[in-house]
């Protein structure tokens, strides 16, 4: 495993920190005060410190630190969490957010909102209000000075380094020169700190405690080498060496130990504190070790010296580090899950024992989850997708070729089938995931727009854990961001003017996810003032959209938002404004299979309604003949199937039929005539009826000619390979190698209702 593919696996860690850090503080901002919550925080921003110094990301380091140390204040409950102290930390979660991606793919942060967030968050460590009027002052400094503007973080990053541990207290920085040196000595500690090898193994470095140590204060290093063994019989996942420090530092004691807390079972750990002076002198002869030249600042510059670089008259001591440090490296950030888990355990009623028996089940927990390249699951997901296609055809040839149906190749086959479809659900559930991580970039989308538009906004989601296949999550993004935009911006009123209707001054934004009829349904609601029907009409005859005249209905009207290049925005702002945003929405659903519904009410808000397949890999289908043609009708959409009545069928108006269906009338739709099969209609007794049900919640009969059988079929993009057709969801291969094209059911039924497909093309000559 080369240094990339470690680094890589760390960036995916951190996305899982930050989502934890994310959540956490979301809980704690409605109200939550659990101390574990707090702890997962904390533990979160730790994790992704520590693995940052690993690979020497001074700025994530940096920021991580003063977050850190203000959060450690929350922990040790000398900082209320209140709203605008948790504003502020979750702007700084977006920050750290930032510069991880900006470690991972390059570019650069915003140096003037890191430093200003620096300030705020050393503010509260101290215990003083957030220096908010300093707030525009970057902007100012940022426009001259363009080049010197990455050096504020590091500068207040290096000063919080100093504040870990304070009691908050009103303290000035100006008034800080010589008079240091006359400052009364500072209390001194012995450290004897002894790794075991499991230390090495959670992906922990002694050189890296040794570092954080050496921020607490003035400190002297001694290594005992006196356990290494020689060259031939090093055993290079054992732990030879110790360490005994001395340190003067004012931040007592708790600090000292702070440092090794996530180590603390996998390592002996000495804290004794000393008299300064001549007392501390006295003690090094105690224990007498071999002192070892170490430059605490080459960590910084290079913490991964590559294996091989030690020339063979160095130290052996130093060999063994580093190759103590390559060894783990690849479990770097794993360490922080870890030992979080066994920070988590009561202190005040676990015994060391205890604590460690904890530890160890933390570690075989967090060993039953793997890593796996998501190619791989999509090659996987692809054989498995022709396995089914060659089962199917391999029984088709059975079929034809077996007259009675009773031989052994018959029971064999039955059973493959049922084997490929366990192989084939085992594999569809492996790429599964919940909606959750989009649901929490989305919090922060919120938060951004709500700052730049003034207003104020509350996200509430639910169904976060609503599992769908990983192709559909990571293309729901981008939709779901430009809605959020388009609630904010353009559905929500501004505080006054929610107070004035009678509504709370702070607007709310509702993300909901659930499963309906095998697909899953995402619906994004506001509570502000609905769609201005008649603002959308005019702009849409100002942009020749329609006609003046036209005789729209208010769900046409809503729809036309949906067009590129509309916007009813005033004026165009970083915002709205351009028309790009949901004309995005809409093409971005359709090439996933779906499709958007709007609702909305003058006053009381807008909802929007997408519904999606829960995956773009397979489905199970009733395979029918309809004017010739071979279609699949998906299997959840389909209620019941039976057989028209002559004496069920009645006349309604011109050309509409409906069937009677246990006292209740159902509209008949024939689908050969829907979909331009055949130019008339088709006699309903002569055909079987799909009693299907829509999105909207309306029933619709089907009319087709006949049912061939009901199969598992793999889905094959239409669009990718042929063109979009109205009315037909997708393409998929039979077991006799004929192209059967799959019914997209809402397209029909809302055809029935009046609305054109716009077909443009003979589905008879596509087919």
């Amino acid at each position: 495993m080369d240094m990339n593919e470690i680094k890589e696996i760390f960036f995916q860690e951190c996305e899982e920190q930050l989502a934890e850090l994310e959540s956490g503080l979301l809980r704690l901002n409605d109200g939550d005060r659990d101390p574990e919550t707090v702890n997962a925080v904390f533990r979160a921003v730790h994790s992704i410190k520590g693995g940052a110094g690993a690979f020497a990301l001074d700025d994530l380091v940096s920021f991580a630190h003063v977050f850190e140390t203000t959060l450690d204040c929350v922990r040790s409950n000398k900082l209320e969490p209140t709203q605008d102290v948790l504003k502020v930390m979750l702007k700084s979660a977006d920050v750290l957010a930032d510069l991880t991606n900006v470690a991972r793919d390059g570019g650069s942060v915003d140096q003037a909102r890191s430093a200003q967030l620096i300030r705020e968050l050393e503010a509260l460590a101290k215990g003083e209000a957030p220096p908010a009027a300093e707030a525009p002052a970057p902007k100012a400094a940022a426009a001259p000075k363009a080049a010197p503007a990455p050096k504020p973080a590091p500068v207040a990053a290096a000063a919080a380094s100093h504040d870990e541990g304070f009691v908050p207290v009103a303290f000035s920085f100006d008034d800080f020169g010589d008079e240091d040196e006359a400052v009364v000595e500072h209390p001194a500690y012995e450290v004897v700190f002894k790794p075991k090898s499991e230390l090495y193994t959670k992906g922990n470095e002694a050189a890296l405690l040794l570092r954080d140590l050496s921020r607490l204060g003035e400190m002297s290093i001694h290594c005992n080498m006196d356990s290494l063994p020689p060259l031939d019989q090093m055993d290079p996942e054992a732990a030879y060496f110790s360490w005994k420090v001395s340190i003067k530092t004012d931040k007592g004691e708790d600090a000292v130990r702070s440092v090794f807390e996530f180590a603390e079972w996998d390592c002996e750990l000495d804290v004794l504190a000393v008299e300064t002076g001549d007392g501390a002198e006295a003690t090094d002869d105690d224990l007498p070790m071999q002192p070892v030249p170490f430059d605490l600042s080459a960590l910084d510059e290079e913490p991964h010296a590559p294996l091989g670089v030690v020339e063979e008259e160095e130290q052996i001591a130093a060999a063994q580090e580093a190759v103590a440090a390559a060894q783990t490296a690849s479990n770097v950030v794993q360490m922080a899950g870890n030992a979080s888990r066994a920070a988590a355990a009561d202190k005040g009623a676990a015994a060391a024992a205890a604590a460690q028996n904890n530890a160890q089940q933390a570690s075989s927990a967090a060993g039953q989850t793997i890593r796996v390249d998501l190619d791989r699951v999509d090659r996987l997901i692809n054989l498995v997708g022709e396995l089914v296609i060659n089962q199917a055809m391999l029984s088709q040839s059975v079929i034809e070729n077996d007259s009675n149906g009773v031989s052994s190749i018959n029971m064999g086959l039955e059973e493959l089938q049922q084997l490929t479809r366990e192989i084939q659900d085992s594999v569809m559930a492996i790429r599964a995931q919940p909606v959750k991580p989009v649901f929490q970039r989305m919090a922060r989308t919120v938060r951004e727009i709500a700052d730049i538009t003034g207003k104020s906004v509350r996200l509430v989601t639910e169904g976060e854990n609503t599992e769908v296949d990983k192709t559909v999550i990571d293309k729901l993004a981008e939709p779901l961001t430009h809605m959020i935009r388009n609630a904010v911006d353009h559905g929500l009123e501004m505080p006054e003017k929610r107070i004035a209707a009678g509504k709370s001054a702070e607007g709310t934004v509702k993300l909901t996810a659930k499963h309906r009829s095998g697909r899953i349904v995402i619906e994004l609601s506001d509570d502000g003032a609905g769609i201005n029907r008649e603002k959308v009409r005019q702009k849409a005859i100002d942009n020749d959209l329609i006609a003046a005249d036209a005789n729209l209905s208010d769900e046409e009207i809503d729809n036309l938002i949906f067009h590129a290049g509309f916007s009813t925005a005033d004026k165009v702002s970083d915002l709205s404004g351009r028309g790009v945003g949901m004309d995005v929405v809409k093409r971005s659903i359709q090439a996933l299979g779906g499709r958007i519904n709007i609702s909305s009410k003058p006053g009381q808000g807008s909802v929007f309604t997408m519904s999606l397949p829960l995956t773009l890999a397979v489905l199970d289908g009733m395979v029918v003949t309809v004017a010739g043609q071979t279609l699949v009708v998906p299997l959840t959409a389909i209620v019941e199937t039976l057989q028209p009545e002559a004496a069920a069928i009645h006349s309604f108006g011109a050309t509409q039929r409906l069937i009677s269906i246990r006292n209740s009338f159902c509209p008949l739709v024939d689908v050969g005539r829907i979909l331009n099969f055949r130019a008339t209609q088709a006699n309903p007794v002569e055909g079987v009826a799909l009693l299907v049900e829509s999105e909207g919640g309306g029933q619709r009969a089907l009319m087709v000619d006949a049912i061939q059988g009901q199969r598992q079929v793999v889905i094959k993009s239409l669009e990718a390979n042929y063109t979009h057709v109205p009315g037909i969801a997708a393409a998929t291969i039979l077991g006799d190698g004929r192209v059967a094209l799959i019914l997209d059911v809402d397209a029909v039924v809302a055809a029935s209702r009046g609305q054109s497909l716009n077909l443009e093309t003979s589905l008879a000559a596509a087919g």
